[in-house]
């Protein structure tokens, strides 16, 4: 039970970030950038917090840690799904260059930030 309350704890702060920096910045704009942001945030984020934890792989307080920032706060801050729907809005209202360049740029740009914040994680701790 205690590692579920982690989860939802880390989830409803994640989620929260996540909703207050869609009210900032997605006012009025075709390109979604407030999911855009937050998924390649969360992306550099959650490499960075592995990379530290894999120091620590067998303490209960990784474990613990994992759960309520990892699973928990930047699984309830990052979006798969509003990606899948905001592309298919883009494709279906005739924006097809854009819908395909916000997803194919968003994972393209994910997987990069979660490069750059293992190896930053790395430098830092070392």
């Amino acid at each position: 039970m205690k590692s579920f309350a982690l989860v939802a704890v880390g989830g409803a702060v994640g989620t929260l970030g996540r909703f207050g920096i869609a009210e900032a910045l997605d006012a009025d704009r075709l390109f979604p950038l407030a999911t855009f942001v937050v998924n390649v945030v969360g992306s550099f984020a959650l490499g960075a917090l592995l990379a530290v934890l894999i120091v620590h792989d067998h303490s209960a307080r990784a474990n613990r840690l994992r759960l309520l920032l990892g699973t928990g706060l930047l699984g309830g801050f990052t979006t798969y799904s509003a990606l899948a729907v905001e592309t298919d809005t883009l494709l279906r209202g005739d924006h097809v260059a854009l819908g395909l360049a916000y997803a194919v740029g968003t994972v393209v740009a994910g997987l990069l930030a979660a490069l750059l914040g293992i190896v930053t994680a790395r430098a830092v701790v070392r």
